[in-house]
């Protein structure tokens, strides 16, 4: 058994895991993988050492195998492979007492706040657990978490059928919302100035921009029938997106805003008031999103295993992390916590 807890300055180390039984409405799981994504290199970085206390186990976009189950846990049963919807919310809150667990006033992110997957054993309550269907691979169901980041923000655009969606940033969430927003019958538009990533949206069937070397609002205006877009998913986290968001927007355009903005960003809203645009949040996910997220891979409409550039052991999650840092053009690592590769 291992865990690599995480210790500050892009560094890892290796400690002896455990196997915590499962208490009351917990449920003990063998770990299967786990993926890297843009948070993980963030405190890779060392950006959120004062949130995330090394050394600490991080990790949150996994899979893995149900072992053994706390008393009154009746959802999941031994043997069942799951994914884990790592949110602990409190139940009790405004928030919570609405329905938004979600956004819970004192919601712990697992993972980050406390203890992750990172390590071959992990303990967990019954209540965050998905089962993945029969044929689904855990190396797919180690994707299922950002794949409903993305059923979460398409949700919350409320796109239909023939509309017109530009995502603004084409890496991985981007790329997944992309996806999610296409098997609701929209078209869909990429921009991206990574030219790989661009092929890579192409190859999934998506209209594709370079904002860099084109004017996108021309581009489009031509391709909306100078409509503009009836959805804009900014994902990118970049200043410029901010302006060209409510630039390509269509009149009662809806933006969902995905990413993260480290500086408070500056925002058009004489554009909100000209053409009458929603601005709609979107943080993390719901019970719905995850559900719909393993129901598009079930069914064929996403495949999640082009995702994956490379799978590592969990005693080299260092190379994995670096791999990333060196590889900006690459979409999912993943981390084998049990030994398969």
């Amino acid at each position: 058994m291992l865990a690599a807890q995480y210790i500050g300055d892009k560094k890892f180390t290796l400690v002896a895991g455990s196997q915590v039984a499962p208490g009351p409405g917990e449920v003990r799981l063998n770990v299967g993988y786990v993926g890297i994504c843009g948070t993980d290199m963030h405190i890779y970085h060392g950006v959120m050492d004062a949130r995330v206390a090394p050394p600490k186990v991080i990790g949150h976009e996994m899979s893995g195998t149900v072992m053994a189950l706390g008393a009154g846990v009746t959802n999941v049963a031994v043997g069942d492979n799951v994914v884990v919807r790592p949110l602990d919310y409190c139940g009790a809150c405004p928030a919570c007492d609405a329905g938004h667990s979600h956004v819970c006033h004192k919601l712990k992110f697992m993972g980050i706040d406390s203890p992750g997957a990172f390590q071959s054993s992990w303990t967990v309550k019954a209540r965050t657990l998905h089962k993945l269907p029969e044929g689904m691979s855990l190396k797919q169901g180690a994707l299922i978490e950002p794949l409903a980041v993305a059923t979460h923000d398409v949700s919350r655009a409320r796109l239909k059928a023939g509309e017109k969606a530009v995502v603004i940033g084409g890496g991985p969430i981007g790329q997944l919302v992309a996806l999610a927003a296409k098997s609701v019958g929209a078209d869909v538009m990429i921009s991206e100035v990574n030219d790989v990533r661009r092929q890579f949206a192409k190859d999934n069937g998506m209209a594709t921009v370079n904002p860099i070397t084109e004017d996108i609002d021309a581009v489009v205006k031509a391709w909306t029938n100078d409509k503009g877009a009836d959805v804009v998913f900014e994902v990118s986290g970049v200043k410029a997106a901010i302006e060209t968001m409510t630039k390509i927007a269509s009149v009662r355009g809806r933006i969902v805003m995905v990413a993260i903005h480290s500086q408070k960003p500056e925002v058009d809203l004489f554009q909100f008031f000209w053409k009458e645009l929603e601005l709609l949040g979107a943080r993390v996910y719901e019970h719905a999103d995850f559900e719909q997220a393993i129901a598009l891979v079930a069914q064929g409409k996403v495949d999640l295993d082009k995702f994956i550039s490379s799978v590592t052991e969990l005693n080299n999650i260092g190379t994995a992390f670096a791999s990333m840092d060196n590889n900006p053009a690459g979409m999912k690592a993943l981390v084998s916590c049990n030994g398969a590769v």
